[in-house]
């Protein structure tokens, strides 16, 4: 009988679960993730995680509950770094310790380490490990980190292309996804910030839905190859610590290069001390960079966003934009 593994679909899941579904699968075991997020697991995550956690972490506890007598176990990797320059935040760090303290009665959490900062081969050494913990031989390992890597690399192409992440993953799994448009003569808009924010279509208000019904071209940190991000994010005075962060910021000044930008939205979680700093730094030099001529707006979420508030927004930002074309 197949092994049972949880996956939750918050935090990592938008950036590396092609990877894991891919490795888990090659050795046979079966991943089942938990479903989109609704209210009730929003809430259920809120009432158990500690009182001063950003929203993205009280949903992932909602998320984890979801899955605790549907799994033999739950996955939940301890990020540390995918590159030599920067790390992933506290929250990620302790992530596999928050759950366990906060939530009782789990079935036995998989929180290996991924650090790229121990080497070329890092990933590997965690996928042996993973391997070796669940019985299966070197070889076994070595075939499914392959299995990985190559369904990764297929969804990184499909993110550069225009896809967006669930997009992505339905087409990956043969089924029939939304190909990527841009209609001419529509505004362009960048919807920037941490993807586990940006497409949980919950906790955004469904943001890049809204602007499609407004008839929108959407472009996405995703859609620029993170090598570049990086190199972009190394104009800062000194490199923020943290992953997500620098990738924002350097979408930020890829998207300021473009002469088809009309806007920039960023999506920044209320409670997040990173992301506030992001967001301010965005704000600011957007307004050095662009000489004050690209209009900039921050959407912060949390547990008591309204879908109203924001509709009115975004219809007020298009319609300025749409004003600001016709004006020049």
């Amino acid at each position: 009988m197949a092994l049972h593994i949880g996956f939750p679909t918050a935090l990592i899941y938008y950036s590396h679960f092609p990877f894991w579904l891919a490795f888990f699968n090659r050795l046979g075991i079966e991943i089942v993730t938990s479903p989109p997020t609704t209210k009730a697991i929003l809430d259920d995550g809120s009432r158990e995680a500690v009182a001063d956690a950003c929203i993205p972490i009280k949903l992932y506890h909602g998320h984890v509950l979801t899955l605790k007598d549907k799994v033999d176990a739950i996955f939940i990797p301890r990020m540390v770094r995918i590159s030599k320059r920067t790390t992933f935040c506290p929250k990620f760090l302790g992530l596999p310790d928050m759950v366990r303290a906060g939530l009782p009665h789990l079935p036995p959490i998989i929180d290996l380490q991924v650090d790229a900062g121990r080497g070329l081969w890092s990933l590997w050494s965690t996928c042996r490990g993973l391997a070796e913990l669940l019985g299966f031989s070197l070889r076994q390992a070595w075939s499914a980190y392959l299995e990985g890597r190559h369904h990764q690399y297929a969804y990184q192409k499909l993110l550069l292309a225009g896809y967006l992440p669930l997009q992505a993953m339905a087409k990956l799994r043969g089924e029939t996804a939304e190909a990527p448009t841009r209609e001419p003569g529509r505004l362009n808009l960048a919807v920037l910030g941490y993807p586990y924010q940006v497409y949980d279509q919950y906790i955004s208000l469904d943001i890049i839905g809204k602007l499609k019904k407004l008839k929108v071209n959407i472009w996405t940190m995703e859609m620029v190859h993170p090598a570049r991000l990086y190199r972009l994010s190394s104009r800062l005075p000194k490199r923020l610590f943290w992953h997500y962060s620098n990738l924002v910021l350097g979408a930020t000044y890829h998207y300021l290069q473009q002469g088809n930008i009309d806007g920039i939205i960023h999506v920044t979680a209320f409670g997040c001390g990173p992301d506030a700093m992001v967001d301010k730094i965005m704000e600011m030099d957007i307004r050095k960079l662009s000489r004050g001529q690209l209009p900039f707006m921050s959407v912060s979420i949390d547990e008591q966003t309204g879908d109203a508030g924001l509709t009115t927004r975004l219809e007020a930002f298009v319609d300025m934009l749409l004003q600001r074309r016709g004006n020049r």
